[in-house]
């Protein structure tokens, strides 16, 4: 599969070949729904927590003695059917979401994101993207030069911090390096640009 290789002022005067393996996998949408159904759960944090009655505060002595009152018996006001009590059967923060995937499995369900997005015409590859200034507006003139519309991923071939600087304000763009590339980045945007130097990352990292 061949995808139009673009300079930073949006023109495009040849073609890239895209390799075979990694830009052209069968679809299987019940592995990809297996895959990024997984790594969605892994990222969940762990944010509601409630307090049992073991946690609550107060209730260190009995409220009234065992017999005489007239009322009902009660050891502590930490039970959960007191106000301010503890909460029976709530969310903790030691629930664990965390699901196992094998290398293999989240690799194809990559390479069927990829296939997808490349079939789309949602692939941009750039010839260079190396910048000058390092400013927020030199890297939204290049996204304004390719008409790209919707949310977009940004593919680096490796860290480059003064990069990342500089894109990381702008609105619907997201930036991961290339051997962290993973499906469920991939869906989450409608878009995909890198440039070429990505390409031989992917394919080092991912089709051995």
């Amino acid at each position: 599969m061949k995808a139009k290789l673009y300079d930073k002022t949006g023109k495009s005067a040849e073609e890239v070949l895209l390799p075979k393996e990694i830009f052209e996998a069968e679809l299987n949408r019940d592995l990809l729904h297996q895959v990024v159904t997984c790594q969605s759960s892994n990222r969940r944090n762990v944010i509601a927590d409630t307090k049992g009655r073991g946690e609550v505060r107060g209730g260190g002595r009995k409220p009234w003695k065992q017999k005489g009152t007239g009322r009902a018996r009660h050891g502590s006001r930490r039970s959960p059917i007191w106000v301010g009590g503890g909460t029976t059967f709530g969310p903790t923060n030691e629930r664990n979401f965390k699901k196992k995937i094998n290398k293999k499995m989240a690799r194809q369900a990559l390479f069927i994101a990829l296939s997808d997005k490349a079939k789309n015409d949602q692939v941009y590859v750039l010839d260079d993207l190396k910048l000058e200034t390092f400013k927020t507006k030199e890297v939204l003139a290049i996204l304004t030069n390719l008409k790209i519309k919707g949310t977009s991923l940004l593919i680096l071939p490796k860290n480059d911090l003064k990069t990342v600087r500089a894109a990381r304000n702008i609105q619907n763009l997201s930036i991961i390096e290339a051997n962290k590339l993973n499906a469920l980045d991939l869906l989450s945007v409608k878009n995909v640009i890198f440039p070429k130097e990505s390409i031989k990352t992917i394919k080092e990292t991912f089709a051995k």
